[in-house]
């Protein structure tokens, strides 16, 4: 079966399916986060609603209607898809079995008319964009950022005027969508003037015996109409999940959930593999896994946590972040300037990382008496993982992070202290990306 009658054919159904049981749609969109925030708004709202969102990241033209007909992928298997049609329509025909209240989708783009098409086969009734930043992934077939921007917010326009949109109101791209809209708009952030303001976040630590002390989760406020909720995320560290639970709050809030209610069922998010979560390394060492995906945004976002958590040292494994295009020289040597005012030993993975240790070697060897003979350079992550096994030390802690397509995971899976936990706690284990 050809990838093009696939899609008419998933998108055909899914149509079907949204039009006969008509759930309210949540839309995920954005360069970075959508998948923690759809993690947490479902956490949010399963709390009093029967939800569904993918379990993996079907966010395309597939993967979307996937998720609303609430089949898995058949790959090449003919057979297999047709039997996952035939049920959907006996299904459709008999109204056999209840169907999710709330439907919680991402609509995840690569290139010009991807969002066309997604909104094509499931229109939203509330929207939520997470960040973009100043150079966003996936940026690399668009004209230029501001142009991919837009092809984001072409889910805001699509919304009706008694929708609801969701808008990060620290991301100035992402705030100046208010525009394109008569929907209702909920903003969330740091900042004053959000509608939701996240304040007062700290790291609640614990003492670890062999190590010292390390993060136990987040301790943070929700300030909602003057109002202000303390709130903790047991499983959390860092901005990138206090922004995801700030959206989830704002949704919980216009399905007119009670703050309190909210912030009790923001305790059990659990953030995906690969995205900020702290592990125990070999050695007495602890790793900061952030091995799903990067982009400048979260590149930064990562290296703040690495900064501000205690260490006797702290290494940096950072491969190339993909598909930005005309900015991947520069946005790689930022990531270097930031690496070398605190980072002990670097690893990088790939030939648009070595900017990043081109980077840091110029400006160390520009400071008398700071050295460059930690910084290394690798091919793939596999030699990078047998050097970093050899260089990891009692208290070393170790962020790895990199974008989907360098298979950094498979470091962490080198270094990780319980192996025999990795399909539970890594990004990509299925035999579809063991295989690659």
């Amino acid at each position: 079966m050809s990838k093009s009658i696939l899609q008419i054919i998933l998108a055909f159904l899914a149509r079907r399916v949204i039009r006969a049981y008509d759930p309210v749609i949540v839309g995920v969109t954005g360069s970075v986060g959508k998948t923690s925030t759809r993690g947490a708004i479902r956490a949010v709202l399963a709390k009093r609603f029967s939800v569904r969102t993918a379990e993996k990241n079907y966010n395309n033209e597939i993967g979307l209607p996937l998720t609303i007909l609430g089949v898995r992928h058949h790959g090449r298997n003919v057979l297999g898809w047709m039997a996952a049609f035939l049920g959907v329509l006996v299904r459709l025909s008999l109204k056999r079995g209840e169907y999710p209240e709330v439907l919680i989708l991402e609509y995840g783009i690569d290139r010009p008319g991807d969002m066309d098409v997604l909104i094509s086969i499931a229109r939203p009734d509330v929207a939520v964009v997470t960040r973009i930043g100043d150079i966003p992934v996936h940026v690399e077939f668009f004209k230029d950022s501001q142009s991919l921007a837009e092809e984001k917010a072409k889910l805001i326009s699509a919304l009706r005027d008694n929708g609801y949109v969701v808008l990060n109101r620290d991301d100035a791209v992402v705030f100046s969508m208010r525009g394109k809209t008569k929907a209702n708009i909920v903003s969330y952030g740091k900042s004053l003037n959000a509608d939701v303001r996240i304040m007062h976040s700290e790291l609640r630590m614990k003492h670890e015996e062999d190590f010292g002390d390390m993060p136990d989760g987040m301790l943070f406020k929700i300030q909602y109409k003057g109002k202000v909720t303390s709130a903790f995320l047991p499983h959390g560290v860092g901005t990138p999940q206090l922004y995801a639970a700030g959206a989830a709050c704002a949704v919980g809030l216009i399905m007119k959930m009670d703050i309190a209610e909210i912030v009790d069922a923001c305790m059990t998010y659990e953030p995906p593999p690969g995205r900020l979560n702290i592990l125990r390394g070999i050695k007495n060492s602890f790793l900061i896994d952030d091995t799903y995906n990067a982009a400048p945004e979260s590149m930064r976002e990562a290296l703040s946590l690495l900064r501000i958590l205690p260490a006797k040292r702290k290494i940096a494994v950072l491969g190339d972040m993909l598909e930005i295009g005309r900015f991947s020289e520069d946005a790689h040597r930022d990531v270097g300037r930031a690496a070398s005012e605190f980072v002990d030993i670097l690893l990088t993975v790939g030939p648009r990382a070595r900017f990043i240790g081109d980077e840091m070697k110029a400006l160390r060897s520009a400071k008398r008496g700071v050295g460059t003979e930690k910084i290394f350079s690798f091919v793939n992550s596999i030699s990078a993982g047998k050097m970093l096994q050899s260089l990891i030390r009692p208290g070393d802690l170790v962020l790895i992070k990199g974008s989907q397509g360098m298979r950094m995971e498979r470091i962490v899976e080198e270094v990780m202290a319980y192996p025999e936990h990795i399909k539970k706690l890594l990004v990509r284990q299925e035999e579809y990306w063991k295989e690659k």
